[in-house]
């Protein structure tokens, strides 16, 4: 499939560290096309970030209920924005609490799940998300984290890059808190239930 040359994210974080007078911020980018990623790492983001993204029309709104319902009566703030979303966010829209790019994101979704199939979907988010400083996909993150392709990542390997999403700034690949290391082992089990033919659903 055609390789996306850039996102807008992409675009933002380097003018935001341009506008800082950080004029040296990497931007590490390797498009590689779906075949080319272990089915350990598709899985693991599914399993992580929407494990009913082969399901949904671009929006899974019990997880949606679910994340209002925790945000209300916990201390802490759960997403529950889909694959879609998060692919629709990151290639066109902008980062940032806004109801604005939170209308702007729903048409958008709506959008790419009318004209791409699932796969396509996934292979797009996969290259464009964030997984370090100035490192975008999955391929450059592995290269850097693992020096080896994304098509030979293991399981631990796979759901580690997938725990520190969807914030690998304050969570890192390279030096995981415990944190990271339980939702890495959470991953691991829900990839474990899922199993690797739930990535057929994707056809």
């Amino acid at each position: 499939m055609v390789p996306i040359p850039f996102s807008s994210y992409m675009v933002q974080k380097k003018l935001e560290n341009l506008l800082q007078g950080n004029i040296d911020y990497p931007l590490n980018y390797q498009w590689i096309n779906l075949d080319n990623i272990a089915w350990e790492m598709q899985l693991a983001v599914i399993a992580s970030e929407d494990q009913r993204f082969p399901l949904h029309n671009g929006f899974d709104w019990h997880a949606i209920q679910t994340a209002l319902q925790h945000n209300i009566s916990s201390r802490t703030i759960r997403g529950g924005s889909t694959i879609s979303q998060q692919t629709a966010k990151n290639l066109y829209l902008w980062h940032g609490q806004s109801w604005l790019r939170k209308g702007i994101e729903v048409p958008t979704t709506f959008l790419l799940e009318t004209l791409w199939p699932k796969k396509r979907i996934l292979e797009v988010y996969l290259n464009i998300a964030e997984f370090g400083q100035g490192i975008f996909g999955v391929e450059a993150a592995s290269q850097h984290y693992f020096a080896k392709s994304a098509k030979q990542l293991t399981q631990a390997e796979a759901a580690l890059l997938a725990a520190v999403l969807p914030n690998p700034i304050i969570f890192k690949a390279d030096k995981p808190s415990a944190y990271v290391k339980r939702k890495q082992m959470r991953i691991l089990r829900q990839m474990k239930l899922l199993g690797k033919n739930y990535l057929q659903k994707l056809d």
